[in-house]
């Protein structure tokens, strides 16, 4: 995750997002590098538009958060109450009903 955060920090900084700048980015948080994944992360982002990746990623997760939450939320509960109403129906209330069927 210090790659990616690396090259955020570059690319906030305004500098160019290259092998030797998050290498260097690394070293100062006191991040052994790996030139393997260095390369590698230079490799995804190349041709990337960075502000536009970190405005869809933050506008996905948010949405997607929202619907959960909310179907969790308050009509569960109501169910619930609605549930327990109906389970205290007294006898007389149930023979009330039944009578009623028959006339």
């Amino acid at each position: 995750m210090e790659y990616v955060y690396s090259a955020m920090v570059l690319h906030a900084a305004k500098k160019p997002v290259t092998e030797e700048n998050i290498t260097n980015v690394l070293k100062a948080a006191g991040v052994e590098a790996d030139a393997t994944r260095v390369k590698a992360l230079t490799a995804s982002l190349e041709g990337v538009d960075i502000d536009e990746a970190i405005a869809t990623a933050v506008a996905v997760p948010a949405a997607a958060a929202a619907g959960p939450a909310s179907a969790a939320g308050p009509a569960d509960k109501k169910e619930e109450k609605e549930e327990k109403k109906e389970e205290k129906v007294s006898e007389e209330e149930a023979a009330a009903g039944l009578s009623a069927l028959f006339g």
